[in-house]
């Protein structure tokens, strides 16, 4: 059954400059100039996005409908995990720390060419749209966010790999100047950087989406701006956060927690009510911000889409 709703995450209009500040407009155009002049000598952060006029994108009509209403941004942006910046899911204002401009991408490995591109030349090189999707942590809580991105075969398409690649492995960023987990206290131990990977089949199938923004704007630091990965059917952990390089490699990388805690956590990751974590059930899931449990879907519901990418694969711990 279809279940029509408002879209309650879509953009407002700007809010009108107050008649104070026009007024007194030679102390404007000081502040503006003061502000320029610090922009030039720091690195752009989260507040002042240069990808701001990208946004917001046209929605995907293939992707409007996930079954659920869109979890409230004041949920999303501000519950995350986020270990670099510490154990706590509140996170949100220590990942204003990083630093999103410069930013680049390395493509290495089994690529025709590797290259290191700048994050809004490869903007400039693809087209943004809009997917509303479900998101399933592995702790058993979901959420449902409208990301804008653009699809992760477009990216392999622009990196061109031979016919030696068969994953994709993604590494986020390692820098504990501004990233406390990475420095400071038990997580120190932990082997940064934060690393993950899939198949070049699932690479290539539709869902996978490189994520650049939510809910109509680019993508706050919590949700790891300025780029991500975000896997629908498969748990959370998956869809890394920050993103600076993308190896094409003949070989299966081994992911972060894999590494940590290979009895719990797998390669595959696949969301599957019928098999629980070793020490919590995954039969159902708290959704954020609505006070509610549900029954939790096979590949969170996308089976339809990437089922048949593991019929060959039954020996594999599909599920963990």
């Amino acid at each position: 059954m279809l279940i029509k709703r408002n879209r309650g995450w879509e953009i407002p209009e700007a809010r009108v400059t107050p008649e104070h500040v026009f007024l007194n407009r030679r102390s404007f155009m000081a502040a503006g100039a003061g502000a320029m002049a610090l922009a030039a000598t720091r690195p752009a952060r989260a507040e002042d996005d240069p990808s701001v006029s990208l946004y917001p994108a046209k929605l995907n009509p293939a992707y409007a409908d996930p079954g659920r209403p869109v979890t409230g941004a004041e949920y999303t942006t501000t519950f995350n995990n986020y270990y670099e910046f510490g154990s706590s899911k509140r996170i949100a204002d220590a990942s204003k720390a990083l630093p999103i401009r410069p930013w680049a991408i390395v493509i290495d490995g089994e690529v025709e060419k590797p290259t290191t591109i700048a994050i809004d030349d490869l903007f400039a090189q693809v087209t943004f749209e809009e997917r509303i999707y479900r998101h399933r942590c592995v702790e058993a809580w979901s959420m449902v966010v409208p990301w804008t991105g653009f699809p992760l075969k477009r990216l392999v398409e622009l990196a061109k790999p031979t016919s030696n690649a068969k994953y994709l492995r993604f590494e986020t960023f390692n820098k504990p100047e501004v990233a406390p987990g990475q420095k400071d206290g038990f997580f120190t131990s932990y082997p940064w950087p934060y690393v993950e990977g899939v198949t070049m089949a699932e690479a290539m199938n539709d869902l996978p989406l490189m994520v650049t923004g939510a809910y109509g704007k680019p993508l706050p630091t919590s949700m790891g701006a300025p780029l991500r990965l975000h896997l629908p059917w498969k748990y959370g952990f998956k869809s890394i956060k920050g993103i600076v390089r993308v190896s094409f490699t003949a070989e299966r990388p081994v992911s972060f927690w894999e590494q940590l805690g290979p009895q719990e956590y797998g390669f595959w990751a696949n969301v599957n009510p019928e098999v629980p974590h070793p020490r919590w059930s995954q039969a159902s899931e708290e959704v954020l911000g609505a006070g509610e449990r549900v029954p939790t879907l096979l590949y969170n519901g996308y089976g339809a889409q990437v089922a048949d990418l593991y019929k060959d694969l039954e020996s594999e711990k599909l599920f963990m």
